[in-house]
């Protein structure tokens, strides 16, 4: 996707798009900007194929949605919105340019509502939705009301974007497709900076470049945040300073600007110490396991003290962080059982899951059910895929999901569960999906930890688990049939 062609942020308002309409209104970034929109009070409709979750709170809030995808649905329509996802003869596209309406990619539309606001946009090969619900969070703890689209709901708010009063904007940029060189931030955090995405990018080195273009982009009075124990990072950190841009570090890096120290992380959580250039600024604690999470949260510990916001804010929202859905996200005990659900996919994401899950799971056995995203990235880094999953005692792997890609014979999970170094008992290839659940339900047993991972439809199977669990419980509910990792008798949900 060629950004040069795109309008940058600050050219337009959210006002100035009039009647929008989104394609595609269903995914979790469409829906999130259409929520934005709604919540500013702007007509929106958009058109869907399928019923998502997020329609039916679009529709509570007056948003119209069309089941189907047709010219009539752009009747009225000033603006339609497209995401990277769209084919550009889609028919909704095709007869918005025959109408001579506006088009924008979803990156441009999410840009016009960030004018006149102070975005904060955090960038990152992994890490990026937990981090911007983090600064998200500690925002709103603050009194600062921020505006948001994360790419992800936050657990228990149940939504992924905001229009705040405020003068923030918090918001995930993604650099998949090039879309976040369009921003203009005054704080820009850039999580960790590894190979992916080389479809787009064509190797490290570019995908580098972009990184730093990115950052490049924000506002000299504002500031640029990176992690000092990321390699990446430290090299961005490092060609940005010899440029004179103003950058700040957090990490456990001796020479990193916010250094946390005593980092414990334990079933029930993580906490460490926290200083900023030799000021000691607390004890922060999260109530989820991992030292990635406190990595994370440490960056919006560093985004609070840059915009001298009290630092109570930020212990105490990240205290009572939620979590975000498909992070870390606990579905239920069934039969004794703990299922998850986690949206890992690079071999580096996956490796962090999967040894916190591996202290929840204890006693308990680990076991993972995949499905690769993507096929170029499954062939790229197969050995590292594999390498991850074996970090689990059993594995049920699914096909990769890939839409628009042609897999050849002998590609895809067929090689994948060739190289995990498991034993050929403790790992399976389960090419129809409606045979996973009894899979699982066969390997699983009280005290273990199930995860979903992967691309975004294995989201669905974890209520499919449960209920699979639940059905072999003998009495069809579950309750008390069994003792979970935790010692409380099983239940779902």
């Amino acid at each position: 996707m060629n950004t040069a062609q795109f309008t940058p942020a600050g050219a337009m308002t959210a006002e100035d798009l009039g009647r929008i309409h989104l394609i595609g209104v269903g995914g979790v970034g469409m829906a999130g900007l259409a929520r934005l929109f709604l919540t500013r009070g702007l007509p929106v409709s958009g058109s869907e194929l399928r019923e998502w979750p997020s329609l039916a709170g679009l529709r509570a809030l007056g948003g119209t949605i069309h089941s189907t995808h047709e010219a009539s649905n752009l009747d009225g329509v000033d603006t339609v919105v497209y995401s990277s996802a769209i084919p550009q003869d889609h028919l909704e596209m095709v007869e918005a340019r025959r109408r001579g309406l506006r088009v924008l990619h979803r990156s441009e539309a999410l840009a016009a509502a960030m004018t006149g606001r102070r975005t904060v946009a955090v960038a990152g090969t992994h890490g990026k939705t937990s981090t911007t619900s983090m600064v998200t969070m500690v925002l709103q703890q603050a009194g600062a009301d921020p505006s948001f689209v994360i790419g992800g709901e936050i657990s228990e708010v149940g939504s992924g974007a905001h229009h705040g009063t405020g003068e923030h904007f918090v918001v995930e940029a993604d650099e998949s497709d090039r879309s976040f060189l369009i921003y203009r931030p005054f704080v820009s955090i850039i999580t960790n900076v590894e190979a992916d995405h080389l479809n787009t990018y064509g190797d490290l080195a570019s995908l580098e470049a972009a990184f730093v273009e990115f950052a490049q982009l924000t506002d000299p009075e504002g500031f640029v945040i990176t992690c000092a124990d990321d390699p990446g990072g430290r090299r961005l950190a490092e060609t940005l300073r010899a440029q004179g841009r103003r950058v700040w570090t957090y990490g456990g890096s001796a020479d990193a600007d916010l250094r946390m120290s005593e980092v414990v992380s334990s079933a029930q959580g993580v906490r460490y110490l926290a200083e900023v250039q030799g000021r000691p600024l607390g004890e922060f604690r999260l109530p989820m396991p991992g030292r990635h999470m406190a990595l994370n949260s440490a960056a919006a510990v560093l985004v609070a003290y840059l915009l001298e916001l009290p630092s109570t804010a930020a212990e105490v929202a990240l205290g009572a962080f939620p979590g975000v859905r498909r992070r870390f996200e606990r579905k239920g005990v069934a039969d004794g059982v703990l299922v998850y659900d986690e949206y890992a996919y690079h071999p580096t994401s996956m490796t962090l899951a999967l040894e916190t899950l591996r202290q929840v799971a204890g006693d308990g056995r680990l076991i993972v059910v995949f499905q690769p995203y993507r096929l170029y990235r499954t062939r790229e880094n197969l050995a590292e895929i594999a390498a991850a999953l074996g970090i689990a005692d059993e594995v049920v792997l699914l096909e990769v999901f890939g839409p628009g890609e042609l897999r050849r014979p002998g590609e895809g999970s067929a090689a994948l569960i060739e190289v995990v170094p498991l034993s050929a008992e403790r790992k399976v290839f389960v090419e129809a999906w409606d045979d996973v659940p009894g899979e699982v339900a066969r390997r699983a047993g009280a005290g273990d930890v199930v995860v979903t991972m992967g691309a975004p439809p294995i989201s669905l199977m974890g209520d499919q688990l449960l209920d699979a669990l639940l059905a072999r419980s003998g009495d069809g509910t579950g309750l008390g049939a069994g003792v979970g990792p935790d010692g409380a008798a099983a239940t779902a949900g």
